[in-house]
C-alpha cells in the first residue's frame, strides 16, 4: 500500500484526485500545527486530510468544511473585532493554548463540532490516533483510506521572530505571517516518537506531495524514528516550486529562515538523506537523486489523479 505524508494543503489537494487512482492508501500527517483554541484541540493539518478524504472540505479554501456557518465564532469576535489574546493559557504546552475570547481562527460551527469530539475523546484517554480513527468513522472516511497522526505526542511548530518565538498558528493566522521568520522550533520533537501505526506506514512506498518542506514536513521529520524509516524504504517527492516561484504559502520565506536555498533544490536539501526521486516542474536541481520533469500543477482533481498515476509509475 502507499503512503503519503502530508502537511499543508499541497497533498490533500493531491490526496483528492490519487483516490481515483488508488483501491486505498495510509495517509501519515504532520501535527506541529495542533493548537488548543477555547478548550478544544484543533489539528489543521489532520481535519483538513478527514475533510477531503470524508468530501467535506471546501475546496475554495483547502480547509474548513464546505457551507459551514460560522456563528459561534462571530459571538466570540466582539462588535466585528478580533481582541489580541494570544497568551499561552494552560498546561498543554508553551503556546499551544489560547482563549476562544476573540478567537484569532476562523472556525466553523460544524468544524468545532469535530474539534469537540476530538478533545472529548483525549479526555476520556484516547489517544490522538485513536480520536482520529474516532472523527473518521463518523464523518464517513473509507476504511481503507487511514489517516494517521504522524505522533501521539505533542510536538509544536515556533517560528522564531525578532519578537521572540511565536506558535504557528499565531504568527501565520493571527499575525499574518509577521514579523519576518528568522529560525523555526519544532518544541517536544526530541522526546516525541512516533506511533507504531506511523511506523508500519512509513515501511511502505512514500510519497510527499508538493508541501512547504519546513513547517509541513519538517515536524514530522523531527520525530526521533521518521527519517530512520523513510531511509528503508522508496520514496518520490513533489517539489512545491514551479520555475522557482512557490506554488503558495510561507514556503520560500521559512527555506530561507532555516538557510535553505528557496526552490527545488532546497526541497531536495532538507529530503536527501531519504529521497528517491524528486518530481519538478520547470527547474533543474543539481542533487544525488533522480529528478524527473513532469507537470506538477493541481487545479482540478483530473489534475490530481494525473500527477498521482505518474507518482505511482515512479
Amino acid at each position: 500500500m502507499t503512503t503519503f505524508l502530508s502537511g499543508g494543503t499541497g497533498t490533500p489537494k493531491l490526496l483528492d484526485g490519487a483516490r481515483d487512482v488508488l483501491d486505498g492508501f495510509t495517509v501519515v500527517v504532520n501535527t506541529g500545527d495542533d493548537i488548543e483554541i477555547a478548550g478544544n484541540l484543533v489539528c489543521p493539518d489532520v481535519d483538513t486530510v478527514l475533510y477531503t478524504l470524508s468530501d467535506r472540505i471546501d475546496r475554495e479554501r483547502w480547509w474548513g468544511i464546505d457551507g459551514d456557518t460560522h456563528a459561534t465564532h462571530e459571538a466570540l469576535v466582539r462588535n466585528g473585532e478580533r481582541i489580541e489574546r494570544v497568551e499561552a493559557t494552560c498546561p498543554l504546552g508553551e503556546g499551544r493554548a489560547f482563549s476562544g475570547d476573540g478567537e484569532f481562527m476562523l472556525i466553523g460551527d460544524k468544524d468545532r463540532a469535530t474539534h469537540i469530539v476530538r478533545s472529548s475523546a483525549l479526555d476520556s484517554g484516547a489517544t490522538l490516533t485513536e480520536a482520529t480513527g474516532r472523527i473518521g468513522s463518523w464523518i464517513g472516511v473509507p476504511e481503507e483510506e487511514r489517516v494517521l497522526p504522524v505522533t501521539d505526542d505533542r510536538v509544536a511548530t515556533h517560528i522564531e521572530t525578532e519578537e521572540g518565538a511565536l506558535a504557528f498558528q499565531v504568527w501565520w493566522v493571527g499575525r499574518g505571517g509577521e514579523p519576518e521568520p528568522q529560525g523555526v522550533e519544532f518544541r517536544g520533537a526530541e522526546t516525541a516518537r512516533p506511533t507504531g501505526e506511523a511506523v508500519e506506514a512509513l515501511s511502505d512506498d512514500v510519497i510527499i506531495g508538493p508541501s512547504n518542506p519546513v513547517t509541513s514536513i519538517g515536524p514530522m521529520l523531527a520525530v526521533d524514528g521518521v527519517r530512520e524509516g523513510l531511509r528503508e524504504t522508496h520514496v518520490v517527492a513533489v517539489s512545491p516550486f514551479v520555475g522557482g516561484e512557490v506554488v503558495s504559502g510561507p514556503a520560500a520565506r521559512l527555506m530561507h529562515a532555516t538557510d535553505l536555498p528557496a526552490s527545488s533544490q532546497g526541497v531536495y536539501e532538507a529530503y536527501s538523506d531519504f529521497l528517491d526521486v524528486l518530481v519538478v516542474e520547470g527547474e533543474d536541481p543539481d542533487v544525488e537523486c533522480r529528478v524527473v520533469e513532469a507537470d506538477t500543477s493541481i487545479e482540478t482533481r483530473r489534475d490530481a489523479a494525473r500527477l498521482t498515476e505518474t507518482l505511482i509509475d515512479l
